[in-house]
């Protein structure tokens, strides 16, 4: 009889102990596994039955919030963006059926109240009459300005960003195409799945930011890149001249590098860096060879992830190097911005602000701040040094060659700014054809002002899809945005914002 109790007893505790490891094993180690399984939305609707908290702009704009859900819903909530698609590559989405994106998933846990601090602050009101834990995000990016962007990019495709200088804190990013995040987070199902395919299906990736998801050919802006490798090592100076020439032929090649419109150019550095010549950086990239060039340009940061606080930001490149000593006709075509250069137009945006920051690059950034419920602060963006490209000698010469630009060179016909704010700039028309193929390129600036005492940078890019921006400059097309963004920076008008982008003449670039 004893030995039959013992038995059961033993098979008793094996059962309870095979129990509790089961438990154990499905309600702690397999979390996560479990709530996001499909057919499990159980997890999903609980918050979508708890308040979610807004996302705020810097002048104090509501850019996404969350409100009481139709009466015959499944859940309690829903979000929904007042702006519209103005801040959809910012915000991005979150709903129901089709998941979250951009600060939506990244800072979901600030919105819901999830977070460690949150957490601890809300055992206060344990016992209180609500349990809106939610908190909220405030950006640097600013409304008003947001809209300015988008209303001089109109309906053409490319980037418009402005940011601080000393700060790296973006003030305005702005991408044609976008989305309506509110068409996404539809409650009807079947309507937002159909919206979202018809965004995948369209060639020109409108659910990307290209600002900084999306890379281009910079063109002539990448030189300022190459002056501050080549002035960095020595290799030139405010001295060098090179002497006019209209083609220059590199080694290993019978096809010539021409200037732009095959125009006749050279002379010295701030000659050369004013009109935009070709040939002299093509032979500054070769004296500068392989090694050095390619270890210069990635002191600016190509090559690496941008670390902005948004998701899958991309990584600008200048291409492989592998076999460049055999191929030195490409090395040379780098040193301008053509061939394998490829930069986002956030990168160009923080290297206009390095140059004016005396050769510190920020890292940027778009969040301001967490708070929690009650509008404490979780925590709050305190600006970084990311990297420190070029000296400041060098920073120096650069910023007096850019100055040049706007007031003599390429850019004079379309950057002055309102009020005789200084300003110093580059320009960049990337020709994207092959022999023999239809004319195409992105035009691009990159400017900043004042250039006495730096306060923005801004960077500038056209994609070359229409025969008039193919046709055109950076300067002539990009300038008067470049002007007019960096004008409403300076003085936004209370009652709206007039702005006035008809395109002027400019020289050859």
């Amino acid at each position: 009889m004893n030995r039959a109790i013992r038995q059961l007893a033993a098979a008793l505790i094996a059962l309870y102990v095979m129990l509790f490891a089961a438990l154990n094993f499905w309600q702690v180690n397999r979390t996560e596994e479990l709530a996001s399984e499909p057919g499990n939305t159980r997890a999903l609707i609980r918050q979508f039955d708890t308040p979610r908290g807004p996302i705020i702009t810097a002048d104090g704009v509501v850019a996404a919030r969350s409100v009481q859900a139709p009466g015959d819903s499944d859940v309690k909530f829903v979000r929904t963006y007042p702006t519209g698609d103005l801040f959809a590559h910012l915000t991005g989405y979150y709903t129901f059926g089709l998941g979250a994106s951009q600060l939506e998933r990244t800072k979901s846990g600030v919105l819901t109240g999830d977070t460690f601090t949150q957490q601890i602050r809300a055992l206060d009101n344990l016992f209180g009459q609500t349990n809106d834990n939610s908190g909220e995000l405030r950006l640097t990016v600013r409304e008003d300005m947001q809209a300015v962007a988008k209303f001089l990019l109109g309906p053409r495709e490319g980037s418009i960003v402005l940011m601080e200088i000393d700060t790296g804190a973006v003030v305005a990013m702005w991408s044609y195409p976008s989305f309506d995040p509110n068409r996404v987070a539809d409650p009807d199902y079947d309507a937002a799945f159909d919206y979202v395919t018809e965004l995948q299906a369209d060639e020109r990736d409108p659910l990307l930011a290209n600002a900084y998801q999306q890379r281009y050919m910079p063109g002539s802006t990448f030189k300022v890149l190459t002056t501050g490798a080549a002035l960095d090592a020595g290799v030139i100076d405010l001295e060098s001249f090179w002497e006019p020439e209209r083609e220059f032929l590199p080694p290993q090649t019978s096809d010539p590098i021409q200037n732009y419109a095959n125009s006749v150019c050279g002379g010295d550095l701030t000659e050369v860096f004013r009109r935009s010549c070709n040939t002299p950086f093509a032979r500054t990239a070769l004296e500068l060879g392989p090694e050095r060039f390619e270890d210069g340009i990635e002191r600016w940061g190509v090559g690496d992830e941008i670390p902005i606080d948004l998701p899958r930001a991309a990584t600008s490149t200048v291409g492989d190097f592998d076999d460049i000593d055999e191929q030195l006709p490409l090395l040379a075509i780098r040193g301008f911005g053509q061939n394998d250069d490829q930069m986002v137009p956030l990168h160009m945006a923080m290297v206009a602000a390095t140059v004016a920051n005396d050769g510190v690059m920020m890292e940027p950034f778009v969040v301001d701040a967490e708070l929690d419920h009650d509008g404490r602060v979780i925590s709050r963006t305190q600006p970084e040094v990311w990297k420190r490209p070029i000296s400041r000698r060098t920073a120096g010469i650069l910023q007096d060659l850019m100055v040049e630009v706007a007031e003599r060179g390429t850019a004079s016909c379309c950057i002055a700014l309102d009020d005789g704010i200084s300003v110093a700039a580059k320009t960049g028309t990337a020709q994207l054809d092959g022999p023999g193929e239809p004319e195409r390129s992105h035009a691009w600036i990159i400017a900043y002002a004042p250039a006495e005492d730096p306060k923005y940078a801004v960077a500038v890019m056209l994609k070359g899809t229409t025969a008039e921006i193919s046709a055109g400059t950076g300067g002539r097309l990009a300038g008067p945005i470049a002007k007019s963004m960096l004008d409403a920076a300076f003085d936004i008008e209370p009652d709206g914002v007039d702005v006035d982008v008809a395109p002027t003449t400019e020289p050859s670039e």
